[in-house]
């Protein structure tokens, strides 16, 4: 037995006012801001990069992989909805490699 349709399901449309962005907690230059972070990027920077992924949720041995922090920097960025871009990310990451890894730690571990 097979009942007529009486009414259309209506389709809902959810729109999302919020758009509210945050900024870096610190910048790449504050490594004094956390001295046990400055110290590992420092004289350890791999390990504070493998630090920086399992904190991320990835797998600790991401930072090998060619580009992977610069996946992770946008990730925490589009994540956090912190402004900026890929070319920006790339050039810190290239100059300012160990202050950024820095600048990640110290924002994953803000952000806990």
């Amino acid at each position: 037995m097979t009942y007529p349709v009486s009414t259309q399901p209506q389709m809902v449309q959810l729109i999302s006012t919020t758009s509210a962005t945050s900024s870096w907690n610190s910048d790449v230059f504050d490594c004094c801001d956390d001295f046990g972070v400055c110290l590992c990027g420092t004289f350890f920077p791999i390990c504070l990069a493998c630090r920086v992924a399992s904190d991320y949720g990835e797998c600790c041995c991401l930072p090998v992989i060619g580009g992977a922090l610069l996946a992770m920097r946008t990730g925490i960025r589009e994540r956090h909805r912190i402004p900026g871009t890929i070319c920006n990310d790339c050039v810190c990451l290239t100059f300012c490699g160990p202050c950024t890894v820095c600048q990640m730690a110290r924002e994953l571990k803000a952000r806990k």
